[in-house]
């Protein structure tokens, strides 16, 4: 697992040691990011789920001002701090622990990218949109990204926010919401 480009491109992340935690494919975040170029700079982003942080480390390396880190495992809380001093953007993040409802609860002002990557066919996307909305937490121009598998079926709208783009890569979807 590597940061793909950017300020910290090519820098080594601590990957999981088991299969409890699901980094995103270098293919996926690339997508990812190709799609968010133009949202990526000087703005604030959630990597909620955060797992290792390779997201949001990406999004810190491409320009992102500030990142929050939001995890309820332990061995995720520790990787994401890991790659934080590894990279050395300590001072450009803050990480929350607890569940994604705690964190979401726990947060302050609006972000302009929020990624959600739950465990896959966990069922907490809705409250995670539910929340979202209820928190006034995603910018009036911002967006979420919520990243699941193919035969999880996300819909048109959901929480206040509507589908604006979806793209496939193997079995995983990138759907792409802003603000009704």
């Amino acid at each position: 697992m590597r940061v793909i480009t950017g300020k910290y491109k090519g820098r080594k992340l601590a990957a999981p040691s088991g299969h409890e935690i699901r980094p995103t494919s270098d293919k996926v975040k690339e997508a990812m990011f190709s799609i968010l170029t133009d949202r990526i700079y000087g703005s604030r982003v959630l990597d909620l789920f955060a797992g290792t942080g390779s997201i949001g480390i990406e999004a810190l390396s491409r320009g992102a001002e500030y990142c929050v880190f939001g995890d309820n495992s332990g061995e995720s809380l520790r990787l994401v701090k890991e790659n934080l001093a590894h990279c050395k953007v300590e001072e450009k993040t803050r990480v929350v622990p607890g569940d994604f409802k705690k964190v979401l609860k726990n947060l302050e002002g609006k972000f302009d990218i929020i990624i959600l990557d739950p465990p896959y066919n966990g069922g907490m996307m809705p409250d995670a949109f539910r929340l979202i909305e209820e928190f006034q937490l995603l910018d009036d121009e911002g967006v979420i990204v919520a990243e699941h598998r193919k035969e999880e079926i996300l819909p048109d709208e959901t929480g206040g926010f509507i589908k604006i783009k979806e793209r496939k890569y193997g079995i995983v979807v990138l759907s792409i919401y802003a603000k009704i």
